[in-house]
């Protein structure tokens, strides 16, 4: 079923989370991002499980609730597209230079999507930050360098998503979820 189950990845404002919203609504399964949904989460109730006080926390977190939407995929037919993966929480604690539990790394390696990994490239025409994505563009180019490396090491070929429009950009996704 792993065959089925594709991510998106790359730094912070590449346009991934505009993609995968295309793709939702054209029918195809999406998972959000968890980063943002935690932040909120966390903004609200107080907590400190975040990238600006707790990276370690909001890293487990994040961790917690895409093992659980990973599991729910596994149940659906068809493409299911992620805007991250698990592997993603191993190239974040990599790239704020933080100790990788080994449990972090063992998920990684065990649970496993489709080969192929799309990476939404830095694309500084369209970076902005705003209250939930506070990284500088420096900050951006890094963190889709440390996803390409993290996934590459996990044994992912990357697909480099082309720098177009959101609807053009899509219909390259879904051609290639397709097959």
């Amino acid at each position: 079923m792993s065959d089925q189950l594709f991510v998106v990845t790359g730094g912070p404002g590449a346009g991934k989370t505009s993609l995968i919203t295309e793709l939702a609504r054209r029918g195809f399964h999406t998972v959000p991002e968890s980063g943002r949904a935690i932040i909120r989460d966390e903004v609200q109730s107080g907590g400190d499980a975040l990238p600006w006080a707790d990276r370690q926390a909001f890293a487990q977190k994040i961790l917690e609730r895409d093992l659980d939407a990973y599991s729910t995929a596994q149940a659906l037919t068809g493409p299911v597209i992620f805007d991250r993966g698990l592997p993603d929480t191993l190239g974040y604690l990599t790239l704020c230079g933080l100790t990788v539990p080994p449990h972090v790394t063992a998920t990684a390696k065990a649970t496993r999507y489709n080969r192929r990994v799309f990476l939404a490239p830095f694309w500084d025409a369209i970076f902005q930050q705003d209250a939930e994505r506070k990284q500088s563009r420096a900050e951006a180019e890094a963190t889709c360098t440390v996803m390409r490396e993290t996934y590459t090491a996990l044994g992912y070929k990357i697909t480099e998503l082309p720098r177009i429009a959101i609807k053009p950009r899509a219909d390259v996704l879904a051609r290639q979820v397709a097959c």
